[in-house]
């Protein structure tokens, strides 16, 4: 589903922790969708982030592992709701850098309208939502907060042939995400591939802001059923950005990309 400015070592752990802290509500790749859960619908992901590369010299780089629980809760065909918790972990083995995994629960949120809702033909979907809503806080302990609280709104509108176009933005904390570096732009594109398969689906994805949440994502999935679909895909974080020796960094003078190494990610996703 994924990030102060402090002391070099611990804003290298910071900006990538907070930023892959993530507690995913339906998501394209790597942002959020402007899909939302029907009522009942309870959807369990099991997401995986694998870094191509661990080395510590551009900042840490721990891999993460991710079980989601979201439901949609609201009785309505025009107007859905869905909720989720997420429990994440690094894995990460020194806590006394990487202390995020003290606090591994994060929670979201999400109210929308589907496409044509109300009766209204060629209205697009909206959506507005809030995620990475972290449970640990201690400014005082080496700056540790997982509370990103990023809200944002989307619109998306399928077109004919091409897909589905979605886009909006968001804002979070300053604190967890870094001063002027706490807002963006998000981004995407997404078709199921009919032509080939129904079960095929691409999307690709664009997030904004020099914070560790900041990516381009390319990927896929295959519904084995109706109630199985697994997500294939690459996440490069921050790829606009210029690194410089200014930058905050692991006690290695700067140069440091805010999310890290790309990583390799899959997306299970089991609904009941």
């Amino acid at each position: 589903m994924r990030i102060g400015n402090v002391a070099a070592t611990t804003m290298a752990a910071l900006a990538f922790a907070c930023g892959t802290a993530l507690a995913t509500p339906s998501t394209q790749i790597w942002i959020p969708s402007p899909d939302v859960k029907g009522f009942k619908e309870i959807h369990i992901d099991v997401d995986n982030y694998t870094r191509f590369s661990g080395k510590t010299e551009g900042g840490f780089n721990p891999n993460l592992y991710n079980i989601g629980l979201s439901a949609g809760v609201l009785p309505s065909e025009n107007v859905k709701l869905e909720v989720g918790v997420d429990f994440l972990k690094s894995g990460y083995q020194d806590d006394a850098i990487y202390g995020y995994d003290r606090a591994p629960f994060y929670f979201n949120a999400k109210l929308g309208t589907p496409e044509d809702a109300f009766g209204i033909k060629g209205l697009p979907q909206f959506a507005i939502g809030a995620y990475n809503l972290g449970t640990y806080d201690k400014p005082e302990v080496r700056g540790l907060t997982t509370r990103q609280n990023i809200v944002y709104g989307l619109v998306g509108k399928t077109l004919p042939v091409v897909g589905r176009f979605s886009a909006g933005g968001y804002y979070g904390s300053e604190r967890a995400l870094g001063k002027g570096a706490n807002s963006g732009v998000m981004a995407s594109w997404d078709r199921t591939m009919s032509e080939i398969s129904d079960k095929l689906w691409l999307a690709v994805d664009y997030m904004g802001g020099n914070n560790a949440n900041g990516e381009v994502s390319v990927g896929g999935s295959w519904a084995f059923s109706k109630q199985v679909s697994l997500i294939v895909g690459v996440v490069v974080f921050n790829p606009f950005y210029t690194t410089s020796v200014s930058d905050p960094g692991n006690g290695n003078g700067g140069n440091v990309n805010p999310g890290g190494k790309p990583a390799f990610t899959t997306q299970l996703d089991i609904a009941f």
